[in-house]
């Protein structure tokens, strides 16, 4: 019987690019398009055998497929898409492609929360793994420990899945992880974004509270105890509640915390008992909280803590996150996918801890579709206090906003400068990079933060502090 064949529209945003591939190693044939076509996604699209078209066109659809699946980045109007519904073809999400053929029948842990979405899922992807569960997963980047953000084991009964609450597609405007039958729940922390589709954080926590209302009596949610709109989104949940954080009114709670240059240790407290000792290979309280929120589901499944401490050892985190790109005359540079205030915040706030006296120089490209906005324009100004240096570009698709929906970039330069840093706004990567190789020193930092591609901005820095 010939495989079933699945089209993608907008196959390599990162989700996209992963479901494809999770589609093909269960055996389907796989096509699809989209017209930013870049690596990693591209490269590993290509490499599994998936038709890559550039653009959207619908001489694309030369054999007309079983179903096509739309991403939550195409809209109306998008030529594939008119096809599609004109010829009258079967059509669905990836969120609900995925739970129809992946998570339906199976134990699924879901991981959500604003921030630490993907590393956290990454490390409870790793744990499960290295204790023999061989679990199902799918994650929202490209995992180190696989090489890949994604894994099909149809005999495996678990399926970890990074939830996001961004809507859908275009016709159906729920959170994605509304799907995800969740059995285990972490949520991690919760703040306001997605500006272009929530317009407030009540809205952002009415998806969160119908999430947590789908999950099963005989099931478990882990939520952060530290996290104010966390407590208020679980407080009518029909399934039993474990919390996590740093104060002592949480359930489980990590104690004396101590950083080292590539790694962090905590003991692990069970109403107020210290029950272990950890050592796992992230930097930040942020992520200590998400090793934490791990523990928990790792344990509740069965998983002794010396399975857990063996996986934290011979963790190796999520590309894009903290990820070294490389030394140039003395100049270490970095990629982090950092793009919200508390993510930039926390980053920096780790990256500190692992470069105590170095200067550090903090490049940073409002793209997100919060940060393009001038709804963070204070805490834009503020979340940069452990860096010593400051570069901001334009904000990206500076057409599609209007004027007075806009950061100023400019003005949260001025208000950095205020507080006796250097920092600088450049329009784009280009101009950016050459100045930067002008003032920078042997043994300075670099760290990128960007939710996107930064228009090649690694291979301009290299080029130019290799000079």
């Amino acid at each position: 019987m010939t495989p079933a064949k699945i089209y993608f529209i907008g196959i390599c945003g990162t989700a996209m690019g992963n479901g494809a591939l999770l589609l093909r190693e269960m055996g389907y044939q796989v096509s699809g398009s989209d017209e930013n076509v870049y690596p990693p996604m591209s490269e590993l699209l290509s490499a599994s055998g998936i038709k890559i078209f550039s653009g959207y066109d619908p001489s694309h659809f030369t054999q007309k497929p079983d179903l096509v699946v739309i991403g939550n980045a195409i809209s109306r109007g998008n030529a594939e898409v008119e096809y599609v519904l004109n010829e009258k073809l079967p059509y669905t999400s990836l969120a609900e492609l995925l739970k129809n053929y992946l998570i339906q029948g199976k134990e699924s842990i879901v991981i959500s929360g604003t921030h630490g979405k993907t590393t956290t899922s990454a490390l409870a992807a790793w744990v499960f793994h290295s204790a023999g569960f061989e679990p199902n997963f799918l994650v929202g980047g490209v995992l180190e420990n696989f090489g890949r953000g994604y894994q099909a084991r149809p005999k495996s009964q678990y399926v970890i899945l990074e939830g996001d609450e961004y809507d859908t597609a275009f016709f159906d405007k729920r959170s994605k992880f509304l799907h995800y039958m969740p059995t285990t729940l972490i949520i991690n922390n919760i703040e306001f974004d997605h500006a272009d589709i929530f317009s407030s954080l009540d809205e952002i926590k009415l998806s969160f509270k119908r999430l947590v209302n789908l999950v099963p009596k005989n099931g478990i949610i882990i939520a952060n105890g530290d996290d104010r709109n966390v407590q208020d989104v679980i407080s009518q949940s029909f399934a039993p509640i474990e919390t996590f954080g740093l104060s002592s009114n949480c359930d489980w709670q990590a104690g004396n915390i101590s950083s080292k240059s590539s790694s962090t240790s905590f003991d692990l407290l069970l109403f107020g008992k210290v029950e272990a000792q950890f050592e796992v290979n992230l930097l930040g309280e942020f992520n200590i909280k998400n090793a934490l929120a791990v523990t928990i589901a790792a344990s509740h499944h069965g998983i002794s803590y010396e399975e857990i401490q063996k996986a934290f050892s011979t963790f190796k985190n999520v590309k894009r996150r903290l990820e070294f790109k490389g030394e140039y005359n003395g100049i270490k540079v970095y990629d982090d996918f950092a793009h919200h205030p508390t993510a930039i915040r926390e980053t920096l706030k780790a990256f500190r801890t692992k470069y105590p006296t170095e200067r550090i120089i903090a490049i940073f490209e409002p793209r997100s579709n919060t940060t393009r906005r001038n709804i963070f324009q204070k805490e834009l100004a503020e979340c940069f206090a452990d860096a010593d240096v400051v570069f901001i570009s334009q904000i990206a698709r500076l057409n599609l906003l209007p004027e007075s929906e806009r950061l100023d970039p400019e003005k949260v330069i001025a208000d950095i400068r205020a507080q006796g840093k250097e920092a600088f706004y450049l329009p784009d990567a280009e101009t950016i990079s050459t100045n930067v190789a002008e003032i920078v020193k042997q043994g300075d930092v670099i760290i990128v933060m960007s939710n996107g591609s930064f228009g090649g901005i690694h291979g301009m820095l290299k080029k130019k502090l290799s000079l």
